[in-house]
């Protein structure tokens, strides 16, 4: 941390009053001047604030909760329906990638009360005009339709807050534009939204109109819809021609319906993307629109239907085609619920379908030809890009087809033998290698034999459902004997944040003794085919770590600061610090910027410069390690932290870091801090940090720790020669070697006299102090 200019330390003992206990919540400086005391500080953290009702935090974030339709087609323009929260004078928008252009046209803003009071009235009106003899005009009828319209918006914004507000925005997609995702986001008087996905593609596209969900089915979380006829409404059928994408939104109780013409030998593919386009939906189990598609024939009878693909959500159909004809697809929730952002895209036709790739990976540098499994496929193999770098995970895709994983690696690789099916038939291997193989068939179990010595460390990790293989794979360790050493099923790979079964085994032993070891991979459920590949890595530790930054969009006011939050995905017993930096700043600054030994995660701050509001920075957060004595760096991938179903979460991969600056800072609270060592808190004592603060704010301010380690409170904010001291205690809880940063906010409480009623406090949050690194001590 950059010591400020004209800061000063002092170096003090800590002051250790007893019998005091520490408070939760936050503290206010006492008013009497008498008060002060000379209390030392181990730190001196000075806060210059200017003026009190300015924010350096965010409040009532913008937030989008889809995008409709979620894609457009190569060279077409067209209007996306936009829904979200606090999305307050929306007038710009933003996307990845070039070759596309978005601009917002709308703004749809919702009625206050008193607007919707009036507009009861004037239904209330025309419904009685409606009942005399001359009725309503075409024009009347039209104004009461628009009103009808807009009050049901007010009922949803009660049900559904997170979806009330609505921005149309217009997209132009160039002719050349690259497909694949992109990320959409807009700019709100509030600053920018959270990424959703955008896709650009090169079929034909068909989309239904825009749909709200009907007031009778309106519920509090869009779960579970009211009691539903025997006879489930089917939505008109659309007419499509074949290939196409076709874009809609489930409502509850209902089912989409397409209608096609088909050839006798066609071979369709009809692939879903529902949950790939919204992750987690916090408020609905199991988390996200499930989808489930039904094929018909021409007499309606169904022929075909699934609800997931593999272990993917997702569905998908194959379907060869006996007989020309007109044939229709559905598609509803699996249990019926529906809303807005259950939004939907399939793509449907004779196209070309990847469904397994072998082998999973290669060795950097080397010639490896991808044998190629599936649908449709104009090729049966193709090379690889010997290009690509260690570590790296490649997308495989031929002639617009979907894509597949492909792991790069510099071991040495070997396939595996299909003979290796029994312990006493172990395939010899020396290591360190990656073992290519497949479980080809149900009850499968493949052996390993390798020697090892007293005291080695040995890795032996699958990389399976991660690369899109269905396996469930475990791992079994023995010695010569037979005993087993170690047994693994599911081991969690925190950076892949859209698996919710984390089916992949991982083994992390030292071995006992020198001789031959073995080691089995199976399936868990005992399962098997062509398409139960993996690599096998089986070799001594090779410490590493992924980076992820959270929130990828952020939004601050000039001059202030935000705390953000680093999360260290470790690999292979790494538990080093990890020293955080922007690689190239603009401006911002870093404080706290170290996730500390043996932690998976560290709150720092962000300080934005003093410069003007305008379009969004995109900025790289940049982790380096020493790691076996040589630096390591790792860039950040920034992540949208997701809840799944009320509980679990998810750190999801985004493709940008985006912040904003949304005022321009004139009087904004200005936080600096001095000092380069953090502060030590002694544990079961406390410990004084010095704030400098103008005099005038000094009546009404509050301090707090925001989301503080476990075990280290506020006990006490007072009156100090410099201005305040905060007394910070560390007690029982907080343990001797913690290492972290303390996020400080400050406030000010104004008391505002009512006219006609009893005063109340008014509590302003003025900003965030950088962050404090700390350390508990003995």
């Amino acid at each position: 941390m950059k010591r400020s200019r004209g800061a000063r330390a002092l170096a003090c003992s800590p002051d250790t009053p007893a019998g005091v206990p520490g408070l939760a919540g936050g503290h206010a400086v006492r008013s009497d001047r008498a008060a002060r005391t000379s209390a030392c500080a181990t730190s001196i953290l000075i806060l210059y604030l200017l003026t009190a009702p300015l924010f350096g935090q965010q409040q009532n974030v913008p937030h989008v909760g889809f995008v409709y339709p979620a894609g457009g087609r190569q060279g077409s323009t067209l209007e996306v329906t936009v829904g979200g929260q606090f999305l307050n004078n929306a007038n710009t928008a933003f996307i990845t990638g070039s070759g596309v252009d978005v601009s917002v046209m709308e703004f749809i803003r919702p009625l206050t009360p008193a607007q919707a009071q009036e507009a009861r009235e004037q239904v209330q009106k025309l419904n009685q005009k409606r009942q005399s003899p001359g009725g309503l005009t075409p024009e009347e009828i039209k104004t009461l339709m628009g009103l009808q319209e807009k009050l049901q918006d007010v009922q949803r914004r009660n049900q559904f807050p997170a979806l009330a507000e609505k921005v149309i925005v217009k997209v132009v997609i160039a002719p050349d534009a690259a497909p694949g995702r992109r990320e959409l986001r807009l700019g709100a008087q509030q600053g920018l939204t959270n990424p959703l996905i955008f896709t650009v593609g090169n079929l034909p596209e068909f989309s239904r109109p825009f749909q709200h969900v009907p007031p009778a089915f309106a519920v509090a979380n869009g779960a579970t819809p009211p009691a539903r006829p025997v006879n489930r409404p089917v939505s008109t059928a659309m007419d499509v021609t074949l290939p196409a994408v076709l874009n809609g939104q489930v409502m509850p109780a209902t089912t989409d319906q397409y209608r096609f013409h088909a050839g006798k030998g066609q071979h369709l593919v009809a692939e879903v993307e529902a949950r790939e386009l919204m992750p987690y939906i916090s408020d609905a189990v199991p988390g996200w629109f499930q989808a489930a598609i039904t094929l018909r024939g021409s007499d309606g009878k169904e022929i075909a239907s699934a609800d997931h693909y593999r272990f993917h959500p997702d569905p998908v159909i194959e379907y060869d085609v006996p007989a020309d004809g007109d044939y229709s697809l559905e598609i509803h929730d699996s249990i019926y619920r529906g809303r807005e952002d259950f939004v939907y895209r399939i793509t449907l036709g004779q196209l070309p379908y990847i469904t397994d790739i072998f082998p999973l990976g290669g060795r950097t540098g080397a010639k490896t030809q991808i044998h190629l499994a599936g649908w449709n496929l104009p090729q049966s193999s193709l090379p690889a890009d010997v290009k690509s770098k260690p570590g790296e995970v490649r997308a495989i895709s031929v002639a617009g087809s979907n894509s597949l994983p492909f792991a790069w690696d510099t071991l040495p690789e070997v396939a595996a033998q299909d003979s290796a099916n029994r312990r006493e038939k172990a395939q010899r291997i020396k290591l360190p290698v990656i073992v290519n193989g497949r479980l080809a068939h149900a009850g499968d179990s493949q052996f390993f034999r390798f020697d090892g010595h007293a005291g080695q460390e040995i890795v032996a990790e699958v990389l399976a459902r991660r690369l899109g293989s269905p396996l469930d794979s475990t791992l079994r360790l023995t010695d010569a004997a037979g005993k087993e050493l170690a047994f693994n099923d599911d081991f969690e790979d925190k950076s892949v944040g859209l698996l919710t079964h984390q089916a992949d085994s991982r083994i992390l032993i030292k071995l006992p003794s020198d001789g031959s070891y073995y080691l089995q991979l199976a399936d868990n459920e005992r399962k098997g085919g062509v398409e139960y590949a993996y690599r096998l890595r089986i070799s001594q530790p090779r410490p590493d770590y992924d980076l992820r930054v959270t929130p990828s969009s952020v939004n601050m006011r000039a001059g202030s600061t935000m705390p953000i939050t680093v999360y260290a995905i470790r690999h292979d017993g790494f538990a080093g610090e990890i020293a955080l930096a922007l690689k190239d700043p603009s401006g911002f600054t870093l404080t706290g910027a170290a996730i500390p030994s043996g932690q998976d995660k560290v709150r720092i701050t962000l300080t934005s410069p003093r410069g003007q509001p305008g379009k969004p920075f995109t900025l790289q957060l940049e982790g380096r390690a020493t790691i076996a004595g040589k630096e390591v760096r790792h860039n950040a991938v920034p992540a949208e932290d997701m809840m799944q179903a009320f509980a679990y979460h998810h750190l999801v991969a985004e493709q940008a870091w985006m912040i904003r600056i949304i005022g321009a800072g004139q009087g904004a609270a200005a936080l600096h801090a001095a000092g380069d060592s953090g502060v030590k808190l002694r544990a079961g004592a406390t410990t004084a940090i010095q704030i400098v603060v103008p005099p005038r704010l000094m009546d009404g301010m509050v301090l707090t720790l925001d989301d503080p380690p476990e075990g280290i409170s506020i006990q006490e904010v007072r009156p100090d020669a410099n201005g305040m001291a905060i007394l910070l205690r560390a007690d029982a809880k907080a343990k001797a070697g913690l290492k972290g940063n303390l996020i400080v906010d400050a406030y000010v409480d104004r008391i505002v006299t009512q006219q006609n009623g009893p005063s109340r406090r008014n509590r302003n949050l003025l900003g965030t102090l950088p962050a404090i690194p700390f350390e508990v001590t003995q």
